[in-house]
Formats: structure tokens, sequence, C-alpha cells
């Protein structure tokens, strides 16, 4: 069975030791999700800004039928994940 992450995408960049372990359980857990660097591409950060007002990554924005939800903090982001 395939876990779905559509509507899902998490904010990140590369050296940040934060994102780096919400990566990893991403590919412990398997999961084929979008990843979307604010460092190699700043409209990324941009539109994370002008929906939320906060710079802080990991963030993992998650897109369902009655809206967008923002989800920060790398221990939450996980547990979400591994939740799914």
């Amino acid at each position: 069975m395939t876990i779905s992450t559509q509507g899902l995408a998490l904010y990140h960049f590369e050296s940040c030791p934060y994102c780096q372990k919400v990566r990893r359980a991403v590919a412990e857990l398997g999961l084929d999700l979008e990843l979307r660097d604010i460092r190699k591409n700043p409209d990324f950060q941009d539109e994370k800004v002008a929906a939320t007002g906060k710079t802080q990554v990991p963030c993992l924005r998650i897109e369902k039928s009655d809206g967008v939800t923002w989800l920060y903090e790398s221990d939450a982001v996980v547990d979400y994940l591994k939740a799914l």
C-alpha cells in the first residue's frame, strides 16, 4: 500500500539540522514528498512568509479540500508524517 503524500510539501534548506531530521524521517518512511528548498528557490520562502509571516523551517504545507495548514517544528512534522 502506498502512502499518499499528495498536497504535502516540505519547506527546508540543505544545511538546517532540523530539516535534516525531517528529511531523514521522510527517507526512513519511504515517502515521496515534494521538497521546496528555500535557498535554491527564494520564491518558496516568499510564498511561505506571505502565507504565515514566519521564516522558520522546516515547515510542512498540508493542503486538503478544506484549506491549507502550515505545520512547524521538526518533531511535530515527523509525528504527522509517521501518522500518515
